[in-house]
C-alpha cells in the first residue's frame, strides 16, 4: 500500500516533465500507474474478514501514525479509484488532442494532479486512522479545486472551483472537529476500532453529526448539492473521475464504513434516509429540465448519489449490500457517459442536445456505448444497473430496520427511479436522436469522428455493465464479503443475492413500471408542459449559496464601519476601553485569591522606575513629535534596564535593539510631518485619555499581580532551563523556548511580521510591493551636480568617498565622521549578528537578536550614505528575503512531521571532526535562520519604503 503512495507521488512529480517532453501522449505511460496498482490490489485481495494492515509510527503524539487497512470493502473503492483513473488518464491522451493545433498550457500541472488525486483516493480509501484519513481527505478537496479551475481564464471556472473549495472544506472542517471529539471519547482515531465499539453520549451523537456533514458535503447531498453541477466547469475527464467515480463517492464510502457501528445512533439513519430520498428526487427534478448533456450527468449524479447514501446508511447486510452495487453500477455507466459527453463535445464543439441532430447516425459506435451505458442507468434488463436497481427495490421492502417508514422510502426511490428514467431518454435522444430533422445539424455534419482509442474507455466500462449485468456473481460474492460484516437483528435470516432474475415479484413489477411510468412521462412531456406539470418551485440552492456570500460581505462592510471608523485614536480607545471593563468585570464577579505587591526590591530599580515616569510624563504634554518620540524611547530603554537588573539579559537585549529600531522607524516617518502638533489636538479629549491611560496601567498591574497570587503550583520557569536543555539541547532557556518548546508563537509572530512589512510597503509603494533599493549604477547625475555655488568645497563632498552610495547624496546630507565611523562600525555589527545568531541557543542571543543587530547595520548604512548605499550594502529583494526566511520556518515545521516528531521540535545532530572534535548541531537552527531572514527583510523593506521611496519622493 505504500508503495502505491509512492508511486503516485512519484508519477505525480515526474507528470510535468513527461507532459513537457511527450505532450499529451505522456498520459498514456502514466495511466500505468493507477493499472499496475489495480494488478497488485487483485493480487492481494483479502478473504472475507480478512484485512492487510501497514502501521507506520509517524507523530505518536498527536495520534497521527500512519495507519492503513486494506479489507474488502477498501479494495472495493480501490478497484474504482483505479481502474478508471486509469481508464480517465488513457482518455486524457486523446481528449486534449485539438485539430485546430491548440495546445495546453496547464496540461503539465493538469497531468501531476490528476495522477496525485488517484493516489490521495487511495489513500483516503485505506486509511483507517481518522486523522491520516482527514489529510488525504482534504489533499482531495485542494486537488479537486485546481482541476474544476482549470481553465482558470474563464470566470465561470473560477466560480465553480471556488465554490466547491469552500463548501466542501467547511463540510471537512466540520468532519474535523466531528473526528477530534469522537477519538477523545473514545481513546482511539482507528475506524476499525470505532466501529467495533462505537461511543454513545450527547458529545458522540454532535460528534457523529459533525461526521456526517463532512460525507454529506463531500458527496452532494442536499442541502450542500449545488457545488457538483457547477463544477462541470471543469474539463470532463475530471467530471468523468472526480464528479463520477472517485472524489463523490469519499462521502459515501466514510457513510458504509460508519454505518455498521453507527446506524443505530437516533440521529444517523433520520438524517441519512431524509437528505438522501430529497437529494434523489430534488436532483432528479432538476436533471429532465436541463439542455447541457454535462449537466444532464451531473444532476443525475446528485440523485444517484442521494439513492446510495439511503442504501448504504440504513443499515442492514442486504441493504449494504444493495447499496454497494449501486455504488459499483453508478461508477461504471455514468464514468462511460462522461466520457461519451466529452467525446461528443470534443468531435462537435457543443453539449447542448438543441443543437445536435442525427448524432447517433454519424457515429454508429459511439451512438452503441451512450446507450449501453444510458440503459444501465436506466435499470433496463440485463445491465448492471438493473441487477443492482432490484437489489434496491427488494431490500428496502423487506428491511428490518426501516419498519413502518418501509413503504414510504420505497416510495420515494420509485419515484426517483421514474425521474431516472426521464433523464435517461432524454440523454441518449437528445445526444443521439434526429429529433425530425431531414438531415444532421450544423454541429453534427462538421464534426470529426472520434478515434478508436478515444471510444475505448467509455466502451470498456459500458461493456462492463452488460457483462456484470449477465453475471453478477463476481461481484456479489466481492460485495458480499464487506456486507456480511453489517449486523443485522437477532433472528433475521434475509440471504438476499445479487441476480438478473429473482422471478416474477413485486420487485420486478415496480421496475416495470418505473419504467412505463418514465417513457410515458418522456414522450408525453409536451401535454405535461401544456398542463403546466414541469412548474414545481423547488428554489435554487446555488443562488441562496450567492445570497449567504453576499449576506456575509454586507454584514462585514458594516460591521468594519462601526468598528473601523477611520480614526486611529478611536479604534485604540475602543480596544483600551474593553482591555479595562472586560478582565475587570471577571475579577470583580469571579473567585479570586488576594494579591500581594511588591513595588522594588532594589534601589536601582526606584530610580529606573523614577525615569521612566518622568519620560512617560514628559511625552504626553510635549507639542514636538521628535521630542515626545525620544521620550517614549526612554521609557523602553528603561524597560530594558529593568529586565537586566532581574537577571534577563536575552530579554534586555532583545528590548535595546527593538526600541532602537523603532526609534529610527519613527524618525524616518516623522520626516514627512510638521514638527510639532496642534495645540488643538493636544488639548482635545485631554481628560478622557488621561483617565483612560491610568484605568489601563492600574489594570495591567491588577492584572499581573492577581494572576502572580493565583499561582498555586510549581512555576513553569522552574522546569523550563531543565527542559531547554534536555530536550531543546540548548543552554540559553529563552531562545530554546523561542524555537522549540513555544515554536509556534514565534512562527504567528513571524507571519505577523511578514503581513507587516507587506501592508508598510503597500500603503506607500501601492502598486509594486517589493522590489531591490536602487544601486549607484541605476543612477543618473549625482545631486552635487545641481547644487550651486559653494557646495563642491564642501569638506563632506571632497575626492575621497567612503561609502560608494554617498557620493550621490546632496553634501549638505553628508557627515564624513558618521561615513567614517560606519566604514568601521558595520563589519563589527555584522559580526555581532553573526555571533548572536550562532551562539543563541546556549548564551544571550538567537535570529531575532541576531537579525535585529543586522537590520540596525542596514540603517547604519543608509543613514550614513542614503538609498543608494542601502542598494549597494544589500542588492536583493525584499520580499524575496521575507520568503526565503517563512520557507526556511515552515519548511521545518514540515520536515519535523515527516521525520516522525511533533511540528517544530529540534533534533540533535553529532559529527566528529578531526581538531575540532564532536560539532553538534541543533535543526532549530534552521528555523532560527528563517526568523533572522525575516527581520532582516522586514527592516529591508522599512527602510526601502519609509527611507527611500520617501527620499525619492522628497527630491521631486
Amino acid at each position: 500500500m505504500l508503495a502505491i503512495l509512492a508511486a503516485h507521488a512519484a508519477a505525480a512529480v515526474l507528470a510535468p516533465l513527461l507532459v513537457y517532453r511527450w505532450g499529451r501522449r505522456a498520459f498514456y505511460p502514466l495511466a500505468v500507474v493507477p493499472l499496475t496498482s489495480l494488478i497488485w490490489v487483485v493480487l492481494n485481495w483479502p478473504g472475507k474478514g480478512q484485512s492487510h494492515t501497514v502501521d507506520v509510527p509517524w507523530v505518536p503524539g498527536l495520534s497521527m501514525d500512519i495507519t492503513l487497512r486494506f479489507d474488502s470493502l477498501a479494495a472495493i473503492m480501490s478497484v474504482l479509484v483505479l481502474a478508471i483513473g486509469g481508464l480517465v488518464l488513457f482518455y486524457c491522451a486523446d481528449y486534449f488532442h485539438h485539430h485546430d493545433g491548440h495546445t495546453e498550457k496547464r496540461l503539465p500541472s493538469f497531468a501531476a494532479e490528476l495522477v496525485a488525486f488517484s493516489g490521495a483516493m487511495f489513500g483516503l480509501v485505506t486509511s483507517d486512522n481518522m486523522l491520516v484519513l482527514y489529510v488525504f481527505w482534504e489533499i482531495t478537496t485542494v486537488l479537486s479545486f485546481l482541476l474544476v479551475g482549470h481553465y482558470a481564464e474563464r470566470a465561470t471556472s473560477r466560480r465553480a472551483a471556488t465554490q466547491a473549495l469552500l463548501v466542501t472544506t467547511f463540510g471537512g472542517l466540520a468532519m474535523l472537529v466531528g473526528i477530534i471529539v469522537i477519538g477523545n471519547i473514545a481513546g482511539t482515531f482507528l475506524l476499525s476500532e470505532l466501529v467495533a465499539n462505537p461511543p454513545t453520549g450527547l458529545a458522540a451523537s454532535v460528534a457523529v453529526v459533525l461526521i456526517l456533514i463532512g460525507a454529506l458535503s463531500k458527496s452532494a447531498i442536499v442541502p450542500m448539492h449545488f457545488w457538483l453541477p457547477g463544477a462541470m466547469a471543469a474539463p470532463t475527464p475530471v467530471s468523468a473521475y472526480l464528479h463520477a467515480a472517485a472524489m463523490v463517492k469519499a462521502g459515501v464510502y466514510l457513510i458504509a464504513r460508519l454505518t455498521p457501528g453507527f446506524a443505530d445512533a437516533p440521529e444517523w439513519r433520520p438524517t441519512v434516509v431524509t437528505l438522501g430520498l430529497l437529494t434523489m428526487l430534488l436532483a432528479g427534478w432538476r436533471a429532465i429540465r436541463e439542455y447541457d448533456l454535462k449537466l444532464i450527468l451531473a444532476f443525475g449524479t446528485v440523485s444517484q448519489l442521494g439513492l446510495i447514501t439511503v442504501m448504504v446508511g440504513s443499515g442492514g447486510s442486504e441493504m449494504m449490500l444493495a447499496g454497494l452495487a449501486m455504488l459499483c453500477a453508478h461508477a461504471m455507466f455514468k464514468a462511460a457517459l462522461f466520457m461519451v459527453v466529452g467525446i461528443i463535445d470534443h468531435a462537435t464543439g457543443t453539449r447542448d442536445i438543441r443543437r445536435l441532430a442525427w448524432l447517433g447516425a454519424r457515429s454508429k459506435a459511439l451512438l452503441v456505448i451512450g446507450c449501453g451505458a444510458a440503459a444501465s442507468m436506466a435499470a433496463l434488463p440485463p445491465f448492471f444497473g438493473f441487477v443492482a436497481k432490484e437489489a434496491d427495490f427488494e431490500t428496502v421492502l423487506h428491511s428490518p430496520y426501516l419498519g413502518a417508514a418501509s413503504p414510504f422510502v420505497l416510495a420515494g426511490i420509485v419515484g426517483g427511479s421514474v425521474l431516472t428514467t426521464v433523464y435517461s431518454l432524454r440523454f441518449v435522444f437528445g445526444a443521439f436522436g434526429r429529433k425530425g430533422l431531414p438531415h444532421p445539424s450544423t454541429r453534427v455534419k462538421e464534426m470529426h469522428r472520434p478515434e478508436p482509442a478515444f471510444l475505448l474507455p467509455p466502451g470498456i466500462l459500458a461493456a462492463a455493465g452488460l457483462l456484470f449485468g449477465l453475471w453478477p456473481k463476481p461481484i456479489d460474492r466481492v460485495l458480499s464479503d464487506y456486507s456480511d460484516t453489517v449486523p443485522d437483528p437477532s433472528g433475521y435470516d434475509g440471504h438476499y443475492y445479487l441476480a438478473l432474475w429473482h422471478g416474477v415479484n413485486l420487485p420486478l413489477l415496480l421496475s416495470v413500471l418505473v419504467l412505463a411510468t418514465g417513457i410515458a412521462v418522456y414522450f408525453g412531456r409536451k401535454r405535461l408542459r401544456r398542463a403546466r406539470a414541469d412548474f414545481v418551485p423547488l428554489g435554487n440552492a446555488d443562488r441562496i449559496y450567492d445570497a449567504v456570500l453576499r449576506g456575509a460581505d454586507v454584514l462585514s462592510v458594516r460591521l468594519t464601519a462601526v468598528t473601523q471608523r477611520g480614526s486611529i485614536p478611536a479604534t485604540q480607545a475602543v480596544i483600551l476601553t474593553t482591555l479595562v471593563l472586560l478582565p475587570v468585570a471577571v475579577l470583580t464577579f469571579g473567585a479570586r485569591d488576594r494579591p500581594q505587591f511588591e513595588l522594588w526590591n532594589s534601589a536601582p530599580q526606584v530610580v529606573v522606575g523614577v525615569l521612566m515616569l518622568a519620560a512617560a510624563l514628559a511625552a504626553t504634554v510635549m507639542r514636538n513629535r521628535l521630542a515626545a518620540v525620544l521620550m517614549v524611547g526612554v521609557t523602553g530603554y528603561g524597560c530594558g534596564v529593568i529586565f537586566a537588573l532581574h537577571g534577563a539579559p536575552d530579554l534586555a537585549l532583545t528590548q535595546f535593539l527593538v526600541e532602537t529600531l523603532t526609534l529610527v522607524m519613527f524618525v524616518l516617518v516623522l520626516r514627512v510631518l510638521p514638527a510639532e502638533t496642534g495645540g488643538t489636538d493636544i488639548k482635545r479629549f485631554r481628560v478622557p485619555r488621561a483617565l483612560l491611560a491610568l484605568a489601563v496601567g492600574a489594570t495591567v498591574t491588577t492584572l499581573a499581580a492577581f494572576a502572580m497570587a493565583a499561582r498555586s503550583g510549581r512555576p513553569l520557569a522552574d522546569l523550563i532551563p531543565e527542559a531547554a536543555y534536555e530536550r531543546g539541547h540548548g543552554a540559553n532557556a529563552v531562545n530554546v523556548l523561542l524555537v522549540d518548546i513555544r515554536a509556534w508563537d514565534t512562527m504567528g509572530e513571524v507571519c505577523v511580521l511578514l503581513v507587516a512589512a507587506t501592508g508598510v510597503a503597500s500603503m506607500v509603494f501601492r502598486h509594486r510591493r517589493f522590489g531591490a533599493a536602487p544601486r549607484v549604477a541605476d543612477a543618473g547625475q549625482p545631486d552635487i551636480g545641481r547644487l550651486g555655488p559653494g557646495t563642491r568645497n564642501s569638506p563632506a563632498a571632497g575626492d575621497i568617498t567612503w561609502l560608494r552610495g554617498s557620493g550621490l547624496r546632496d553634501p549638505r546630507h553628508r557627515s564624513l565622521v558618521l561615513e567614517v565611523a560606519t566604514r568601521l562600525i558595520f563589519p563589527v555589527m555584522m559580526v555581532l549578528s553573526a555571533y548572536f545568531f550562532f551562539a543563541g541557543h546556549n548564551v544571550p542571543g538567537g535570529g531575532f537578536a541576531g537579525g535585529l543587530m543586522a537590520g540596525l547595520a542596514l540603517v547604519l548604512r543608509y543613514l550614513a550614505g542614503g538609498r543608494y548605499e542601502l542598494g549597494e550594502t544589500l542588492p536583493l529583494d525584499a520580499g524575496k528575503i521575507l520568503g526565503a526566511g517563512l520557507t526556511l520556518a515552515a519548511g521545518t515545521a514540515f520536515a519535523s512531521l515527516l521525520m516522525g516528531a511533533p511540528a517544530l521540535s529540534s533534533a540533535l545532530i553529532q559529527v566528529d571532526v578531526p581538531v575540532l572534535g564532536t560539532v553538534k548541531f541543533v535543526t532549530a537552527l534552521i528555523f532560527d535562520l528563517g526568523v533572522y531572514l525575516i527581520v532582516v527583510g522586514l527592516v529591508l523593506d522599512v527602510l526601502r519604503s519609509l527611507g527611500a521611496r520617501i527620499d525619492e519622493e522628497v527630491k521631486k
